[in-house]
């Protein structure tokens, strides 16, 4: 059994609650509400982020059951910010279905994406906690700044490391890392075991969302969802390409950036690129960076004492490393 299957057996029922919880949260809204959520919800998301949060409370001992219904805020936030960074980049294909904006259009799209950040503060604020309000507000302000910080990033070549990291990790990694903060505190830990788990959920975040870079260049379209190269032509220089440029000759750096400037890049042309990005290291550097976070995010576990839960998210953050999608 490999590692992905070892872990979708210990989580099932877990997953089965999160499910339910997801749907029976959308049923007293407006039919069109619940369509548009569902789709965006429904058509393959990984449900990592409330798994995270659900995962993360039971190690810090929680033993009520209020669990999976606060963890959905975390999958309605991932998709509201789905549903708008489709719009906002163009994009044709999420999961390998048609973007929700290309079928019901931009203003209902945006409408619900609206409604599912309102409804995640709304069920936050049923917990009663200002503290867990509170991460999730500043959650929400940070993610949209990271994508406010992508979009005047895009076509720029000139771009640096330092930028792309200040993108992802507000874009990312801070609503993973809320995920497990929000676990902790939910489980009532003590301020030691809140941080570590905050800095579990942040390495996890930042290497996800690397590993998510280089599947762009590295995966097939079936497997991947979407269109190898699709950051590329939107504009979007990740960690690959920001190190290869960064390394590249003169005459290569030239073709490259000719290539990524050209609003109607080939297959052919993408492969060019491709093949410098491999060349310079881009691919290798990416992936010791996330294999770095991802240490750093098992290491932060280590106050914890040995358990099941603990050896799942041990796990988790070993599979956001080597999946294949």
């Amino acid at each position: 059994m490999g590692l992905k299957e070892q872990i979708l057996e210990s989580v099932r029922q877990d997953l089965v609650e999160i499910e339910a919880a997801l749907t029976e949260n959308l049923k007293p809204y407006l039919p069109l509400v619940s369509h548009i959520a569902k789709y965006i919800m429904f058509s393959g998301g990984k449900r990592m982020r409330p798994l995270l949060m659900v995962l993360s409370a039971r190690l810090c001992g929680y033993k009520g059951n209020y669990d999976k219904t606060l963890s959905i805020v975390f999958e309605y936030l991932h998709a509201a910010t789905l549903l708008h960074d489709d719009l906002v980049d163009g994009a044709d294909i999420r999961r390998g279905n048609p973007v929700a904006h290309s079928i019901w259009g931009n203003p209902a799209t945006v409408l619900v994406g609206d409604f599912l950040l309102a409804r995640s503060i709304a069920i936050a604020a049923q917990t009663g906690s200002v503290a867990i309000v509170d991460i999730l507000a500043h959650t929400t302000a940070q993610m949209s700044e990271g994508e406010i910080h992508q979009l005047l990033n895009r076509g720029d070549l000139a771009v640096k490391e330092t930028e792309y990291m200040e993108v992802i990790r507000r874009k990312t990694a801070y609503l993973i890392q809320a995920a497990c903060q929000v676990g902790a505190l939910l489980g009532e830990a003590q301020q030691e075991q809140v941080q570590a788990l905050a800095d579990y959920g942040y390495h996890l975040g930042i290497a996800f969302q690397m590993v998510d870079d280089l599947l762009d260049y590295t995966a097939n379209t079936r497997v991947l969802g979407k269109a190898t190269g699709t950051d590329l032509r939107e504009g979007k220089l990740t960690l690959p390409v920001i190190y290869a440029l960064s390394r590249a000759t003169k005459e290569d750096r030239r073709r490259m950036e000719t290539i990524i400037r050209d609003m109607d890049m080939t297959a052919s042309d993408f492969d060019t690129v491709l093949g410098l990005i491999k060349k310079y290291g881009g691919i290798a550097y990416t992936r010791d960076r996330a294999r770095e976070h991802i240490d750093q995010a098992k290491k932060s576990l280590d106050i914890f004492s040995a358990s099941k839960t603990r050896t799942l998210l041990e796990q988790l953050a070993d599979y956001a490393l080597a999946r294949e999608m």
